[in-house]
């Protein structure tokens, strides 16, 4: 809801380098790129990791890392995007900094992404970023983090630091959202170490609602969707474990503003 901040740092830029270009630079934000052709090859960091970027391939460049490139070889232009950006948790701490990223990775999902990319090279405005352009990068940026994602560096801070914290309000709430059925709050807040209270007012501050009303919110927007398809009230109620169909639906209006019937009647217009 409030957890995570996208931010453009500049408009993209649409490399375009012949067999002589090279550079050596440090940026003080984040920067992904992703090979669209021909090829580059990139040492990074103090510890001289090299990186070969051909089609389909990403390298995240974390911020303040110094980089040095060149032309991978061969007559082909090395085309693709880099992009400046910062990724905030809860306006508190970089998440990109908390992450064990794979240096460079070939995105898994190519074949369906190399359209964004090509159409995100292709239109980029001069000097500014847009809307589309910050939903299009969001959408490449996911699918190399899930594909580099090697672990939480987090894991080894200490558990009153408020990464650690943030991090763990982050995992209880992905696990209400994605299992608003199963997911007793009980259960995605078992093993966290924090007392409890604490915990709760920790969530409430970054997500604006108490881990019990975020459950709550999940379910009823769980409903919604269900309703939309065609269920009843009566049947979603019971889908969510109501018993009444009628503290179900004040519930419902609680959270979401309008009745269930208004919801399932939006959704049965062709």
């Amino acid at each position: 809801m409030r957890s995570l901040s996208l931010t453009l740092a500049r408009s993209t830029i649409r490399m375009r380098h012949g067999p002589r270009w090279s550079i050596d630079k440090v940026n003080p934000v984040h920067d992904l790129v992703i090979c669209l052709s021909g090829a580059g090859k990139y040492v990074l960091g103090d510890y001289g990791t090299e990186v070969t970027l051909t089609p389909g391939h990403a390298m995240l460049i974390p911020a303040w890392t110094r980089f040095r490139g060149r032309h991978g070889g061969g007559e082909a232009t090395f085309t693709g995007i880099a992009q400046h950006f910062s990724l905030d948790l809860f306006g508190r701490g970089d998440l990109i900094g908390q992450l064990d990223l794979a240096p460079s990775v070939r995105l898994s999902r190519w074949d369906s992404l190399r359209h964004t990319a090509t159409d995100y090279h292709a239109t980029v405005p001069h000097g500014s970023t847009t809307l589309i352009q910050h939903h299009q990068f969001m959408v490449l940026l996911l699918a190399v983090l899930e594909d580099a994602f090697l672990g939480w560096k987090v894991e080894d801070a200490a558990p009153d630091s408020q990464d650690h914290l943030s991090i763990q309000i982050m995992r209880v709430a992905t696990r209400l959202s994605s299992d608003p059925l199963g997911a007793a709050l009980e259960e995605a807040m078992q093993s966290l170490g924090y007392n409890e209270d604490y915990f709760r007012r920790a969530f409430r501050d970054r997500m604006g609602l108490t881990p019990q009303k975020f459950r709550e919110r999940k379910r009823m927007e769980f409903a919604a969707n269900r309703l939309g398809q065609g269920l009843s009230v009566k049947a979603v109620a019971a889908e969510l474990g109501y018993t009444d169909p009628y503290f179900f639906s004040r519930m419902f209006k609680r959270h979401l503003g309008a009745s269930p019937s208004v919801y399932r009647e939006t959704g049965r217009r062709p």
